[in-house]
């Protein structure tokens, strides 16, 4: 009942402003809007692109809008949660901006084939094909967003007063992924593939496509047990909202990593041990369903941890010791 009313109890001392992580998006939506600019007669959907910004823009000031109106943990947190949501619009934007730029997946298929000798994202599925292990692979990847949702929920609970860091640090992390992402075009193995063929990938040829994908986005259906709880909802998330971009590095694998320091941050080893399954299922679901290259989970890895080193540090309040 207590926590309960302190969701509704108002603030005695509102924000007036953005929060920290409203203006990351904000800054976001205007870095892209230069470059829209700069590139606009080579965008396909420009008009679209612009009517995204201005919604962002009102849904930013509709929410901040209701705080102020009744400034409330739950009106924040009403903030918090409008910008995670739209994540999902962010991400296939990312392939708007950068669609018209040479693909480079041929570049990271021969590295792949250098360092491994072969094709893990090719290997690994046909090796293990036995459905309950596909649905592990699925459960993992499926469990991306839950992971989020998780463990900025048990910082609004449990930990309210790093809420809005943790929360920054999350969205934080998307934005610098998704710049990368902008300007560097890998598709990953799930297009690369279908675009050039399987016979020719398992003869280690990997051929330049070009700007192959500012007019396709035709992609081979993921591997694993058709019929799987779990394989049709990755399934059919890949057909509602995937698009040829975002591989390198897997952002899948260095978001889950910031989760799981952040996770590590608030001591409670029950959330670490919580999310440890889903973090290692996810790391490998990432090259089984050929949504990345092994090097991209590995940069993902790699990056995650930095990305949180650095955004921990540079949002770490005043005479704080951690």
């Amino acid at each position: 009942m207590k926590k309960l009313q302190l969701l509704f109890s108002r603030e005695q001392s509102p924000r007036k402003g953005l929060m920290a992580l409203e203006w990351v998006v904000m800054g976001y939506l205007s870095f892209t809007l230069i470059f829209m600019c700069l590139t606009y007669t080579q965008l396909a959907n420009p008009d679209a692109m612009l009517w995204l910004r201005v919604r962002v823009v009102g849904m930013t000031a509709a929410a901040w809008a209701v705080y102020r109106a009744y400034p409330c943990r739950l009106t924040l947190l009403a903030r918090v949660v409008v910008q995670l949501s739209l994540l999902s619009v962010w991400y296939p934007d990312t392939y708007e901006l950068n669609r018209f730029l040479p693909n480079l997946d041929h570049l990271f298929a021969q590295w792949e084939q250098q360092l491994f000798g072969c094709q893990p994202s090719l290997v690994f599925c046909e090796s293990w094909t036995h459905p309950v292990f596909s649905e592990l692979m699925d459960l993992g990847y499926a469990s991306y967003f839950p992971m989020i949702a998780l463990v900025a929920m048990f910082y609004f609970i449990f930990r309210y007063n790093e809420f809005e860091r943790a929360s920054l640090v999350i969205m934080a992390s998307f934005f610098i992924y998704y710049v990368v992402f902008v300007f560097l075009p890998v598709t990953g193995p799930q297009y690369y593939y279908q675009a050039v063929g399987l016979d020719t990938i398992a003869k280690g040829i990997f051929p330049n496509i070009h700007d192959y994908f500012n007019h396709t986005q035709e992609r081979m259906v993921s591997p694993g047990w058709h019929d799987g709880f779990f394989y049709k909802m990755v399934e059919n998330a890949h057909e509602a909202g995937e698009r040829p971009t975002a591989a390198f590095p897997s952002s899948h694998v260095g978001i889950s990593t910031v989760l799981m320091l952040l996770a590590w941050h608030t001591r409670q080893m029950k959330l670490v041990w919580l999310l440890v399954p889903f973090f290692v299922l996810m790391f490998f679901a990432t090259v089984y369903i050929r949504a990345h290259y092994a090097i991209d989970a590995l940069a993902g890895l790699v990056s995650g941890g930095l990305l949180y080193a650095v955004l921990m540090k540079a949002t770490r309040p005043a005479g704080a010791v951690e």
